[in-house]
């Protein structure tokens, strides 16, 4: 699973059919429609559509630049309809069943998933047409559902979600024959593509250095936040359940995500300094919920630590709203030091100071928005939410400082544009 997502990406969508309200805001911003007339078809496999917040937002801004979109993905809980149609956008899942804890066990995923992408890849290529291929990793081998169209002309955009040779050795500590194996198919990934999108410049960097393409073909479009879809709400008391603080979290339950880390800081919070006073909410869900709960029990901090699993948008807004702090504890290690992640600049729109372990694209994306604790010091981290808990009027000069941030720079509209070109780029059109 990727580590860049969060529940942010279960905004709901317009389901009537129609454009709807926000596709056709996408458009007017867009003013114009550079790819009327073009046919896109994008393959992601390790979650599904709409819940998928950054492919979701790139297929109604390409479907607002005036292309018929299609879209290959796995079924999910709350969306296991094969064919549908939402927001004029084609959607096509299959089953996945299988679900990987082993390098073996992710090997079988893939081989299930790219035979149901090629089945339907085929399929729609005879029902709708594409011209443009865009495949979203993880896995690094959808290049293999483009092979046989780019030898009929079609274009392959490699959408870069993750690495995932550093994602290897940080969930299995190792580089072994499969890490090398997976360093082999990125550079086959790399070859394949007409164009890559790059999700930060340290992803741009890997595919100019590591995948050898030309940099004018390497585009950076970052998962910013769509801020006219994101409302704070007025907050809730009953959030804190009794409580004089809220510390909120939001998104994957994995083991890379380092929960952990963060239940050890609550326990040195309640047990060693004795504060009391705080609540921990976790929203999301994952492989690791369940053994983080049992942590928690262990830990003794059960009764401070809520997971809340995945919610509705209304509870996630709520809880966003209501938090005086929010925290990202993701380790620091070649991975996270790399990866962009979601939650920071969502935490950022709802004006929520952070804090983090210093990972350089996290520190990049928060900047003074964030408190940054001593590399995987649950301690330290501890003291980092203790010291802005104390001081409210930080809390809101950070707040404020990442709200701007994320408004003027790091905003999903603040990324249309490099998109569009990108499939400019690829169709020999810009």
């Amino acid at each position: 699973m990727p580590v860049t997502i969060s529940l942010l990406d279960n905004l709901a969508p317009d389901k009537s059919g129609a454009t709807g309200d926000a596709t056709r805001s996408l458009a007017a911003s867009a003013s114009e429609t550079p790819l009327a007339g073009r046919k896109i078809l994008i393959i992601v496999e390790n979650l599904p559509l709409p819940f998928d917040r950054r492919v979701w937002l790139e297929a109604r801004t390409l479907k607002a630049a005036g292309a018929e979109v299609s879209i290959i993905c796995p079924t999910g809980k709350g969306h296991e309809t094969l064919e549908e149609e939402i927001e004029g956008i084609h959607i096509y899942r299959h089953p996945l069943p299988i679900e990987a804890s082993s390098a073996s066990g992710y090997l079988r995923e893939y081989l299930a998933a790219l035979t149901a992408e090629t089945r339907l890849a085929w399929k729609i290529f005879f029902k709708h047409g594409f011209d443009v291929l865009q495949g979203c990793n993880p896995p690094d081998l959808i290049f293999l559902v483009a092979l046989p169209f780019k030898l009929l002309g079609k274009k392959f955009i490699f959408d870069h979600h993750d690495v995932n040779p550093e994602l290897y050795e940080a969930k299995f500590g190792r580089r072994d024959l499969f890490w090398r194996l997976l360093k082999f198919v990125e550079r086959l990934t790399f070859m394949t593509a007409d164009v890559s999108i790059a999700t930060n410049e340290s992803y741009r960097a890997i595919a100019i250095e590591r995948g050898k393409m030309d940099p004018k073909k390497v585009f950076v479009v970052r998962s910013g936040p769509e801020i006219e879809r994101i409302k704070p709400v007025p907050p809730n008391p009953a959030c804190k359940r009794g409580r004089q603080y809220l510390v909120g979290y939001v998104g994957v339950m994995g083991d890379q995500e380092g929960i952990d880390l963060l239940l050890e800081s609550v326990r040195h919070i309640v047990h060693d300094l004795g504060r009391t006073d705080i609540q921990f909410t976790l929203a999301g869900s994952g492989p690791s919920m369940d053994s983080l709960i049992k942590l928690a029990g262990k830990l003794k901090v059960d009764d401070y630590v809520a997971f809340l699993g995945r919610v509705p948008d209304a509870e996630l807004f709520e809880l966003l709203s209501t938090a005086d702090v929010c925290v990202n504890p993701d380790r620091v290690n070649p991975m996270n030091d790399l990866s962009t992640m979601n939650k920071i600049m969502e935490y950022m729109a709802f004006a929520k100071p952070i804090v983090q372990y210093d990972v350089a694209e996290g520190s990049f994306s928060a900047q003074d928005a964030s408190l940054y604790a001593a590399k995987n010091d649950a301690k330290d981290f501890a003291a980092c939410i203790i010291g802005l808990l104390g001081d409210e009027n930080k809390r809101v000069e950070m707040g404020q400082y990442g709200r701007k941030r994320v408004v003027e720079e790091l905003s999903w509209a603040r990324q249309r544009p490099a998109l569009l070109q990108a499939y400019l780029t690829a169709l020999g059109l810009g």
